[in-house]
């Protein structure tokens, strides 16, 4: 009588799989495979962008990940309210200043945002905003002649979802950086630029020959501004003085707030002769100021001036102009010695 059962048992079990729809439990399977395909796909993308810290590092990230599966010429990412943007292509030479040429002019002229895509000179163009317009910025896809189609900007924008919150820290790690190398009350460079930048500035002076110069100033009769005056209107003083200085430096000049009223600019591709004459026109900038602590005491610059030369370690370059600021000083101040 068991044995009966069973054979029943085994019979109706084999009635009931042979009911199974076999091409939909295949698709679903295959659909599933899909799936976990996807997800060690994105996967993948998190691993490279954990690796990425800075801006330009997760759109190379970005833009490697995606090549094998959206064949592409550039990625970039345009945040205007943030003034943070890059640009990565994978082309080379000319062709490569030419696909930055298009991206920049459609980040100076974006195109309507509602649109999917567009042509724009023989590159094919789709963008796409990371949260709000106004504050998450712009990721732009080129790609010569091809249509990016559907299926392809369905993977871009599940993977710019996974892109969103690396940027943001990318995005507040240059933030923390850029606040950590300025002058809190001037906005110039501090000492931690000068210290990073003053050994390369000397490497590239000894390796092409060419002449650095180094002007140390410090303000005159600023001491008693700060106590006859107050703190706040010596905070206002040395704004304008920064603001004064910046007005007369080059853009590849480093001006540096070193602390106090002290202030450094180093002259990269310049003689000691031609910063002679950038330095007299600091010191009568700072004249024209008018500012007086008291009748007799009006604010000015004392500068010391000296051109490095090959064997001078830093130290003993520093040392040296510092020592030419202070005869400056000793010999009327407001003046440029060398």
């Amino acid at each position: 009588m068991t044995e009966s059962v069973s054979i029943r048992q085994t019979e109706n079990n084999r009635a009931e799989f042979c009911q199974i729809d076999m091409p939909s439990l295949m698709a679903e399977l295959d659909q599933f495979k899909k799936k976990n395909q996807r997800l060690a796909l994105l996967n993948g993308l998190h691993a490279r962008l954990a690796a990425a810290v800075e801006l330009p590092g997760m759109v190379e990230a970005f833009s490697i990940w995606l090549m094998p599966l959206v064949e592409h010429d550039l990625v970039a990412y345009h945040n205007p309210d943030r003034k943070r943007s890059y640009m990565y292509s994978s082309c080379h030479g000319p062709e490569r200043q030419r696909i930055f040429r298009v991206a920049e002019k459609l980040f100076i002229t974006p195109p309507d945002p509602d649109r999917n895509g567009w042509h724009e000179e023989d590159f094919y163009a789709q963008n796409w905003h990371l949260g709000t317009v106004d504050s998450s910025g712009l990721v732009l896809v080129l790609r010569q002649d091809k249509v990016i189609e559907a299926e392809e900007a369905a993977l871009i924008r599940e993977a710019l979802e996974i892109l969103r919150e690396p940027l943001q820290r990318a995005l507040d790690y240059e933030d923390l950086f850029e606040i950590a190398r300025k002058d809190a009350l001037t906005g110039l460079a501090n000492r931690r630029v000068f210290e990073e930048r003053i050994t390369p500035l000397m490497d590239r002076s000894k390796r092409h020959n060419h002449p650095l110069t180094i002007a140390c100033m410090d303000l005159d009769h600023f001491k008693q501004i700060n106590d006859k005056l107050g703190h706040a209107e010596g905070d206002r003083v040395l704004k304008k003085v920064a603001e004064t200085f910046q007005t007369l430096v080059r853009s590849s000049d480093l001006l540096v707030r070193m602390g106090g009223d002290e202030f450094i600019v180093v002259l990269p591709e310049t003689d000691i002769a031609s910063a002679k004459v950038l330095a007299d026109r600091l010191c009568m900038a700072i004249e024209d100021l008018e500012i007086y602590s008291a009748p007799a005491e009006k604010l000015g610059v004392s500068i010391g001036l000296s051109q490095w030369e090959p064997g001078m370690t830093k130290d003993e370059w520093l040392q040296e102009t510092d020592a030419l600021l202070y005869k400056a000083k000793d010999n009327g101040r407001s003046r440029v010695w060398m």
